[in-house]
């Protein structure tokens, strides 16, 4: 063996503490007391207001929400006609923050509607 090399059992600890070293380790509170995260509250569903409204409805679930992904929503309910929303990630992300979003919809039957979605 030459000098200054390590045995495989060396090279195996000194890889493990290195490992180690940036582990963060946590205490858990003794005499049984525990200490737990509080849990997210999950966003909740939220309704639109929609302008000069005729039987449209639209509702974002708290589960888009939460997933962030971008949606098309129909809000036909009990109109003559569809419209839809594209409500896009960046929506989703005030929403969650807890703002106010305004989106405009598809133009159908010569029209459109602003939909406004407030979070509680």
């Amino acid at each position: 063996m030459a000098h200054g090399s390590l045995t495989r059992r060396e090279f195996t600890l000194d890889a493990a503490l290195a490992i180690l070293a940036g582990c963060v380790i946590t205490v858990a509170e003794g005499c049984g007391k525990s200490s737990t995260s509080p849990t997210p509250t999950p966003p909740a569903d939220i309704a639109g207001v929609v302008s000069a409204n005729h039987g449209h409805a639209a509702t974002i679930t708290g589960a888009q929400i939460t997933a962030g992904n971008a949606v098309s929503l129909n809000i036909q309910s009990t109109a003559t006609h569809a419209h839809t929303l594209s409500v896009s990630q960046a929506d989703l992300l005030n929403l969650k923050n807890r703002q106010a979003v305004n989106i405009v919809s598809s133009t159908d039957n010569n029209h459109q509607h602003t939909v406004t979605f407030t979070p509680v």
